[in-house]
């Protein structure tokens, strides 16, 4: 070999290698390209702004689209949450600038000119992914033609022409928008067959923006804005309210329980043992509930989502999960439900077995449906309406049996093993006093010491401290804000469950004071009742939005239940482990003395 073939070679393995180089250093995957290289631009959705449910795929409306349509593979969060990513006839080649380019010639006859017509009436927006980038786009426009005292007359355009503008920094896309020009339409408003020439353009620009906040801009895009300082109130309210609770409390156990625990059971004297008050029921505060299966299984219910939630908070600190990802918070709830049925089961059959060693199958069979069994209604007839509209929230025969298969083949069988493992280490039920063997009876009470009483204010008093942050929450699910404030959130969940346990022993301590013995199940539905609040404020929330329609309400009241139903089970479990330790303490605490 010659030394100029040698050379040859050389530079050919050279470029080769460089080449190589290249297509490794710049890629969708790691978000980095060079100039001219392809990024992947999906169209994902379209629907009407003021309804973030009702979505319908892109090419439901007769826009421009390649020959086949190739949809996306899409993950099981993905298609949960409503996305369909297909592809799209848009080249948004990387700061490759373009003017007036065209997409497509289109022959619009009367039935398409109506369903865009339709789309503008109602205001509908485009939701397309470049990058990974979530954009936004309007369809059309609507303008006052003329007008008088007795009729206003309306008419209605089409953007035809789409331009692009792209932030970059380096070789990393920072941001997109997506605007329709107002100066480019078609007028649709009558049922009229239209030639139209589709067109976009492409303009480039640099900024200083770094890549790892490129998803700060969508905290601040949501239908119903609110502020990062309406966070701080909330959590210095929440605060106060907590150091208020432990104030109370502490006032309590100074004059009132310290009194009452000086004072023995029983000192032979009939007019003393008329003034023990909670003493007095010594023999019947341990008494096992009715419905002991139902209990059990809201014990171990409520364990299992308050590891659930614990486990999301903990992925999220850890960055496996955050919001701006597709689908991976729905995919995370459903991985996350059926690992932590293991912990249902273990927690229900252990808690069964402290009572008696027969029937904690029982339990564990009520714990496996008693939130999935609401879940798969309610789930089933959100999907039949959804079917009936078309929605992409609709889900496809596949995904509702990936989840039943998903079901079937690992969450009961999670539930079963930690039912019998829950069984195979069970304990005694520790009590301080021996349970006499016919109940006492409970005294007449005044309205105000009955249960719905306690109730409200066991669960108005966290919701007051949650309240704002809930109105966060609701606007992240049924508006366009992203949630990106997680640490906040964590911190006002810690201050709930603290509130309600705080609530739930004051409450039961008020209640074993006027001799009533029955304080297992009223300290769940205590603790839980802050859920009902939340229920409340849901509705609340839904008529001062401009969200309208049957899907739109049905999913809002759906999923709403099932969240505060979950909510019910987590702060009534809660309610009741913290009373019973309290009432367990001030128990052995007489005894020995």
């Amino acid at each position: 070999m010659s030394k100029m073939e040698a050379l040859k070679l050389s530079l050919i393995i050279i470029s080769l290698l460089l080449t190589s180089l290249r297509s490794i250093a710049s890629s969708p995957d790691n978000h980095r390209y060079n100039v001219g290289d392809h990024v992947p631009l999906f169209v994902n959705k379209v629907g009407p702004l003021n309804n973030p449910s009702e979505t319908y795929q892109y090419y439901e409306l007769p826009f421009c689209g390649p020959d086949p349509v190739v949809q996306k593979k899409e993950s099981l969060g993905e298609v949960l949450s409503g996305d369909r990513l297909t592809s799209a006839l848009y080249k948004l080649n990387f700061r490759e600038n373009k003017v007036a380019e065209t997409l497509c010639h289109k022959k619009l006859e009367g039935d398409d000119v109506a369903k865009f017509r339709d789309a503008v009436i109602n205001d509908f927006y485009f939701q397309m992914y470049y990058d990974d980038l979530p954009f936004w786009g309007f369809v059309g426009k609507i303008e006052e033609d003329s007008w008088t005292l007795e009729k206003k007359s309306l008419k209605y355009f089409l953007f035809k022409h789409v331009q692009f503008d792209v932030l970059y920094n380096g070789n990393q896309i920072i941001e997109v928008h997506a605007i329709g020009d107002p100066n480019q339409v078609v007028d649709i408003t009558e049922d009229v067959g239209v030639d139209v020439q589709f067109t976009y353009s492409v303009v480039w620009n640099t900024t200083s923006a770094a890549f790892d906040t490129r998803m700060d801009r969508y905290s601040r895009a949501s239908s119903l804005p609110i502020h990062l300082k309406i966070h701080w109130f909330s959590f210095i309210n929440s605060v106060i309210t907590i150091m208020l609770l432990i104030g109370l409390l502490t006032l309590l156990f100074m004059r009132r329980l310290r009194n009452d625990l000086r004072t023995r059971f029983s000192t032979g004297d009939e007019e003393d043992d008329k003034e023990v008050g909670w003493k007095y029921i010594h023999g019947d505060v341990f008494r096992y509930p009715r419905n002991k299966s139902l209990f059990c299984a809201v014990m171990g219910v409520g364990t299992q989502l308050l590891t659930l939630v614990c486990s999301l908070f903990v992925l999220v600190c850890l960055g496996i999960l955050y919001p701006y990802n597709r689908g991976t918070l729905c995919t995370a709830l459903v991985i996350l439900y059926s690992l932590t049925s293991g912990v249902a089961g273990y927690t229900t059959a252990s808690f069964h077995c402290q009572f008696a060693e027969t029937g904690w199958e029982r339990s564990v069979l009520l714990a496996g449906i008693m939130y999935a069994g609401p879940l798969f209604v309610i789930g089933s007839i959100l999907n039949v309406v959804a079917v009936s509209y078309g929605a992409t929230v609709a889900l496809p025969f596949g995904t509702i049996m990936v989840i039943i298969l998903l079901y079937a083949f690992l969450t009961i069988p999670l539930l079963v093993l930690g039912g019998v493992i829950g069984y195979l280490f069970r304990s005694e039920f520790q009590s301080p006093c021996a349970t006499k063997r016919y109940p006492r009876e409970i005294p007449p009470l005044p309205w105000y010491r009955d249960t719905p009483c306690q109730m409200f204010l066991g669960g108005f008093l966290p919701f007051s401290a949650i309240v704002l942050e809930l109105q966060h929450l609701y606007a992240s699910l049924w508006g366009y804000r992203i949630l990106t404030l997680p640490s906040i959130l964590f911190i006002m969940f810690i201050i709930l469950i603290l509130i309600t346990a705080i609530l739930s022993v004051g409450l039961t301590y008020i209640q074993l004071s006027v001799e009533d013995h029955q304080w297992w199940w009223r300290s769940v539905f205590c603790g839980g009742s802050t859920a009902i609040f939340m229920f409340a404020y849901c509705i609340y929330f839904y008529t001062r939005s401009s969200m309208s329609g049957l899907l739109q309400f049905s999913f809002v009241f759906g999923y709403n239940a099932c969240m505060c139903y979950a909510f019910f089970l987590m702060l009534g479990t809660v309610g009741f482990r913290s009373s019973l330790m309290f009432v367990r303490y001030i128990y052995r605490a007489v005894k020995s003395e």
